[in-house]
C-alpha cells in the first residue's frame, strides 16, 4: 500500500489532487477556529466539559460539524443541514411525481435535484441555527451567546454567519469533489473526526491498560465494519441475445451486487436524532415554572432514563437503528426499480419470470440480507456502551471515535482508496489490493 501511495505521488495530476484536498481541509480547519460574534468561550468550554445531557448532545453534533462546534465557529453546523436536506429529498422523491420524473432523466435530472437540495439546505440551516443556539443558551451554564429579541442585530449576524458558514463548507466540499480526491462532503466530516483523535489518545497515555483496551476495541470494530461494508450478495443476471442486421448483441452473464449494509450511517443519524427529544422534553418539564410536582418528577425520570450513557438509551438506540435500517433501505431500493431496468434491457434472473416475480424475488433477497446489516448497525450503535462496560472509562473516553464517526471514517477511507485504485489502474500501476 505504501508503494502504491508513492506511485500516486509520482504522478503529477494525482499528486496535485491529493495536495489540493489537503489544502482545502486546512482551510476548513482554519475556519473552524473563527468564532461567531458575541460568544462566551468560557461558558461554552464549561458546557462541553460538564458531561451532562446537553454536553453529550453537542459532543455528537460536534462530530458532524467536523469539530467546529467545539469553538462555535462560523462553520459550527458543518454540512449537517445539507445531509438533512439530502435525506428529506430521498424520502420525498417517490411521493412527488414531478421529482420522480426528474430522477429518471439521467445526469440533467440529477443536477436539478442536487440544486433543489442546496436550496432546501438554506432554510434548514437557518432553522438549525435557531434551535442550536436556543439549546446552547438553555443548557444551564449561562448565556453562552447573545441571541434573541433583545439582541436583534447580533441575532441576525449569528444566523447569517452560521448559514453562510454551512454554504461555505459545502462549497469547499464541491471543490474537493471536482478537483481533489474522494467525496468532498464526506472528506470534510472525516477531517474533523480524525483531527480529534490525537487529543483523545493523549488523554489515555497515563492509563496504558485502558489505552491498549481502547485501541483493541477500535481495531476490532473497524475490521468488522470493513467486512460488512464490503459484503454483498450477487444476484446472477442473464441477458438474451438480440440480432440487429448482421450483428448479435447481448447473451452475456453478469450479476447484481446487493450490499449487506446499503443504508450506511443514515439509520444511526435518524435514531440518535430521535432519541435526543425525550431528554429535551424531560428537561423542559423539570424546569418549567410553576409546574406541578408530578410533571417535574416525570421530567426528571425521562432525563434519567434517556441519559445517553444508560442502558435504556442504548436499548432504544439498538431497536430504532434496526427499524430505520429496514425503512431507509426499502425506500431507496424501491426507487431503483431494478426489475424494470432489467426488463427494459432484456435481462432476467435465471429461473425467475421478468416483471412482478423478479421484483418480489429481489425484495425478498434484500430483506434477508438487510436483517444482517441492520443487526450489525445496531451492534455498532451500542459499541460505546459495551466499550464503557469493558474499559470502565467514561463514555467520552471509552472509544476514541464514536460509532457514527467510525462508520464515516471507514466509508470515506474505502471510497478514497477505490478512487486512487482506479486512477492507478488507468495508468497501468499496481493497485492497493494485489
Amino acid at each position: 500500500m505504501l508503494e502504491s501511495l508513492t506511485n500516486a505521488f509520482r504522478l503529477p495530476d494525482l499528486r496535485r489532487r491529493i495536495l489540493y484536498t489537503l489544502g482545502i481541509l486546512a482551510i476548513f480547519r482554519l475556519a473552524a477556529h473563527i468564532p461567531v460574534p458575541g460568544l462566551d468561550r468560557g461558558a461554552l468550554r464549561q458546557l462541553f466539559e460538564s458531561g451532562d445531557q446537553a454536553g453529550l448532545i453537542f459532543g455528537w453534533l460536534n462530530i458532524l460539524s467536523g469539530g467546529a462546534l467545539e469553538n462555535f465557529s462560523v462553520v459550527a453546523m458543518g454540512v449537517y443541514p445539507y445531509i438533512t436536506a439530502s435525506i428529506i429529498m430521498q424520502l420525498v422523491i417517490p411521493l412527488v411525481p414531478a421529482l420522480e420524473e426528474l430522477s429518471k432523466e439521467g445526469e440533467q435530472g440529477r443536477n436539478k435535484l442536487n440544486q433543489y437540495t442546496y436550496w432546501l439546505a438554506i432554510p434548514l440551516s437557518v432553522l438549525q441555527a435557531i434551535a442550536q443556539v436556543a439549546i446552547l443558551n438553555s443548557s444551564g451554564t449561562g448565556e453562552i451567546l447573545k441571541f434573541g429579541a433583545a439582541e436583534p442585530l447580533n441575532t441576525a449576524t449569528v444566523l447569517i454567519a452560521l448559514t453562510a458558514g454551512t454554504m461555505f463548507a459545502l462549497w469547499l466540499g464541491e471543490r474537493i469533489t471536482e478537483e481533489g480526491i474522494g467525496n468532498g462532503v464526506s472528506i470534510i466530516i472525516f477531517g474533523g473526526i480524525v483531527a480529534g483523535v490525537p487529543q483523545s489518545l493523549f488523554a489515555l497515555v497515563s492509563r496504558p491498560v485502558a489505552l491498549v483496551l481502547v485501541l483493541f476495541l477500535m481495531v476490532a470494530t473497524v475490521a468488522a465494519i470493513v467486512v460488512v461494508q464490503e459484503g454483498h450478495r450477487r444476484i446472477p443476471v442473464q441477458y438474451g441475445k438480440r440480432v440487429r442486421g448482421t450483428r448479435v448483441y447481448g447473451g452475456q452473464s453478469t450479476h447484481i451486487p446487493l450490499r449487506v449494509n446499503s443504508a450506511g450511517m443514515i439509520p444511526l443519524i435518524f435514531a440518535s436524532s430521535l432519541l435526543i427529544f425525550p431528554s429535551i422534553f424531560g428537561g423542559l418539564m423539570a424546569n418549567a415554572q410553576g409546574a406541578p410536582e408530578w410533571l417535574t418528577g416525570l421530567g426528571l425520570q425521562l432525563q434519567g432514563a434517556f441519559n445517553s450513557e444508560g442502558p435504556v438509551f442504548f436499548f432504544f438506540y439498538f431497536v430504532l437503528v434496526i427499524v430505520f435500517t429496514f425503512f431507509y433501505t426499502d425506500v431507496v431500493f424501491r426507487q431503483q426499480n431494478l426489475h424494470e431496468t432489467l426488463q427494459r434491457q432484456g435481462g432476467f434472473v435465471p429461473g425467475i419470470r421478468p416483471g412482478k416475480r423478479t421484483e418480489d424475488y429481489l425484495n425478498s433477497i434484500m430483506h434477508r440480507i438487510t436483517l444482517a446489516g441492520a443487526i450489525f448497525l445496531g451492534l455498532v450503535a451500542v459499541t460505546p456502551f459495551l466499550a464503557q462496560y469493558i474499559t470502565r472509562l467514561p463514555a467520552n473516553q471509552s472509544l476514541v471515535i464514536t460509532s457514527t464517526g467510525l462508520l464515516i471514517v471507514v466509508g470515506v477511507v474505502l471510497d478514497t482508496i477505490k478512487q486512487l485504485e482506479a486512477q492507478l489502474l488507468m495508468r497501468h500501476y499496481e493497485g492497493f489490493i494485489k
